[in-house]
């Protein structure tokens, strides 16, 4: 079978406009998948050049397919179950910045070039005193960024049109204030002179972002048959999910460089990401870690499964419409639309997303994402968010385990064992205290400030509500208690 390459794809070749270091997954099925609709429109005119940014790995399988690759898009579409298959053909080259040091370097002369892509994970966005300017590359990714600035500087002579505008989607707030802050702190350490700093100040721009959609990767269990299907071999193919959003927050309004919206893309520019990521976390997330325990318990594995669930889905719709989306700032229609998507993405019958996955680290979730959500609710309406209270003692019969082995705190469901998995202060105080008076354990756990950053104790019938949840979910079963408030 032929492997995807150039003249398949009859690849246009187009100006160097982006660079990205990294050349995962993830990117290659939102950014890159992004700004190849922007081409194929005539909306954007731009290639990229993946920048390996670390030492180990290969890419190999990119330069055998002239970097072309097809991304599959797997989910539900206008209400059917749909496969959306699409080669990807801007994407230029694949350099590796260690073993192609000099090739790397001669990306920042390039004059067409305008954008810098990153996802180094969120660890790659650190500020590190023992990075030295002298090693080809530095070993951070702001000190690579950084010496990358610093020579294009050189060559354009400080030219202010010369500078880059940086779009970082690692998954830490503020990425690119982070960012920008990391690079500020090395053009110091680095005594690398005040004009630079004006010149990455004035001529450089770094955007904070917020990303959103489910990448699945390579499909390595079916890939012979995926590779039939298409009717060529493709190593680097990634799979996701039809659903994206790509909010970019900028002090400088760059929306007419790079004109994705205008490609009907779902890409939002706004000086303030802040009420997207928290219709994100919120809804999304919020959902997410309100149901999956309660729903666990009640037999389902699985997300599409729970959704099935009629008990679970209407206990999960409840929490949105009714408890979540009061308390936020969006156009309420706005926050509606994005939620009946959230219940499709749940729906989608090409994920199988674990709920014993999605249970890691529960508590900090919940905390995070349900906190603000049922605090707020109390503040708007003065009474408890009924649903939101039952995930609290939903969580903590979840949690229900005397015995740790293996760094997990082992639960039972029908029987059988399962592996809670959460930091081990969490695990040993449900170990220690799971057992006690219904009310005592309640009461020990709302008022763990180390848990929730205060005692929640003191909101108003929320300790007698939780305990009166737990009870009910002890005698009765998780079902039957879920459903009296459903």
């Amino acid at each position: 079978m032929e492997i995807l390459n150039k003249a398949m794809t009859n690849k246009k070749e187009r100006p160097i406009r982006v660079v990205q270091f990294g050349e995962g997954n993830f990117l290659r099925a939102f950014v890159d998948y992004m700004i190849d609709i922007a081409n194929e429109q005539g909306k954007f005119d731009g290639d990229i050049v993946l920048i390996k940014p670390i030492s180990f790995g290969s890419l190999d399988s990119f330069h055998r397919q002239d970097c072309q690759y097809t991304v599959s898009l797997r989910g539900m579409v206008d209400g059917e179950a749909k496969i959306l298959n699409r080669q990807v053909t801007s994407v230029a080259d694949a350099v590796d910045a260690y073993e192609e040091y000099d090739k790397y370097m001669g990306l920042a002369e390039i004059d067409t070039l305008r954008f810098v892509v990153s996802n180094t994970t969120e660890a790659g966005i650190v500020y590190d005193a023992e990075d030295k300017f002298e090693l080809n590359p530095p070993k951070s990714f702001p000190g690579k960024l950084t010496k990358f600035l610093y020579h294009r500087y050189e060559t354009f002579q400080g030219d202010m049109d010369k500078g880059l505008v940086m779009l970082p989607v690692e998954l830490i707030d503020d990425n690119g204030i982070m960012l920008k802050k990391c690079v500020m702190q090395l053009i110091e350490l680095w005594n690398l002179g005040g004009e630079f700093r004006t010149w990455v100040e004035e001529a450089c721009v770094f955007t904070s972002t917020l990303v959103d959609r489910i990448v699945t990767g390579y499909p390595r269990d079916t890939i012979e048959e995926e590779w039939k299907a298409l009717g060529y071999e493709d190593r680097i193919l990634v799979t996701g999910e039809p659903f994206a959003l790509w909010v970019i927050e900028s002090p400088k309004d760059i929306s007419g460089e790079l004109p994705l919206p205008e490609a009907g893309l779902p890409v939002i520019f706004t000086d303030n990401q802040k009420p997207y990521k928290q219709r994100k976390v919120r809804i999304l997330n919020g959902a997410h870690t309100s149901f999956v325990l309660a729903s666990y318990l009640c037999g389902n594995d699985i997300v599409k499964q729970s959704m099935e669930d009629d008990d679970i889905r209407n206990f999960m719709t409840k929490i949105i419409f009714d408890e979540v989306i009061p308390t936020l700032t969006l156009p309420e229609e706005e926050l509606k639309e994005f939620a009946e998507a959230v219940i499709t993405r749940f729906n989608n019958p090409y994920v199988k997303h674990a709920l014993l996955s999605i249970s890691l680290n529960s508590v900090s979730k919940w905390r995070a994402r349900c906190m603000p959500s049922l605090l707020g609710y109390v503040e708007k309406f003065g009474k408890l968010p009924a649903h939101l209270t039952f995930s609290l003692a939903a969580l903590m019969a979840f949690y229900h385990g005397t015995e740790i082995r293996d760094k997990a705190l082992i639960g039972h469901r029908d029987g059988q064992e399962y592996n809670i998995l959460d930091d081990m202060e969490v695990l040993e105080f449900f170990r220690d205290n799971c057992e006690k008076d219904s009310r005592v354990f309640v009461e020990s756990f709302l008022g763990n400030e180390s848990f929730f950053g205060q005692n929640l104790n003191q909101v108003a019938g929320l300790t007698d509500a939780v305990t009166a949840y737990l009870e009910d979910i002890k005698t009765n079963g998780m079902r039957a208690a879920l459903c009296k408030i459903s």
